[in-house]
């Protein structure tokens, strides 16, 4: 194979995190992504405590919520608070 696109290669770096976890579809792994992306630059957001904490996130979102993660964390901040705890975040 010449050429893995930078998802499948997210997504392969995320099955070691997602281990006990519930499976990840497409759609969860674009949401994870996008909220690994919106956290870059944030104080303590190492890649690992990044994806750790989006995936924590995702997790605890009902499957058919329409908000990002960025959005959803707004007004969840109990799961935030216990997703940063998780993750060794803050």
């Amino acid at each position: 194979m010449k050429f893995i696109p930078g998802a499948l290669l997210l997504g392969l770096c995320l099955l070691p995190a997602v281990a006990s976890a519930q499976t990840m579809n497409a759609d969860d792994l674009k949401w994870v992504n996008q909220c690994i992306r919106d956290n870059q630059g944030e104080p303590g957001a190492t890649p690992a405590i990044a994806r750790a904490y989006c995936i924590c996130m995702n997790e605890k979102m009902d499957n058919n919520e329409s908000q990002s993660i960025t959005q959803w964390e707004k007004s969840h901040p109990e799961e935030r608070k216990a997703c940063d705890k998780q993750a060794g975040w803050r």
